[in-house]
């Protein structure tokens, strides 16, 4: 995909989102911040290598499920109702972020 194109499905539309689901995904984003803050110190104590790629993993997977949970209330929503609406064009930008997703 273009740069062009994938500027155009940056940034250009908003979501609105229940307090619930706010606060679902934002505590997942403060435990992920915390893992990395954790990481980040266990470099500057010069902690075993390995702990630290167990660390990093465990953050890794938490990302991993934050984007799960984002994209499974993107496509009940957004792309849901786009569909409905006649954006079959949202179908794209679907399959465009699936790609990012799984690299």
């Amino acid at each position: 995909m273009s740069d062009t194109k994938e500027n155009n499905m940056c940034c250009h539309k908003m979501t609105a989102r229940s307090e619930e689901e706010k606060k679902k995904l934002c505590h997942r984003l403060s435990r992920i911040e915390g893992q990395l803050r954790g990481i980040r110190s266990m470099v500057e104590t010069d902690a075993y290598c390995t702990d630290i790629l167990m660390q990093s993993a465990a953050a890794s997977a938490a990302f991993d499920a934050f984007n799960r949970e984002l994209l499974a209330s993107h496509i009940r929503g957004c792309v849901a109702r786009d569909i409905r609406s006649g954006h079959d064009e949202v179908i794209d930008e679907l399959l465009y972020i699936l790609h990012k997703l799984m690299k």
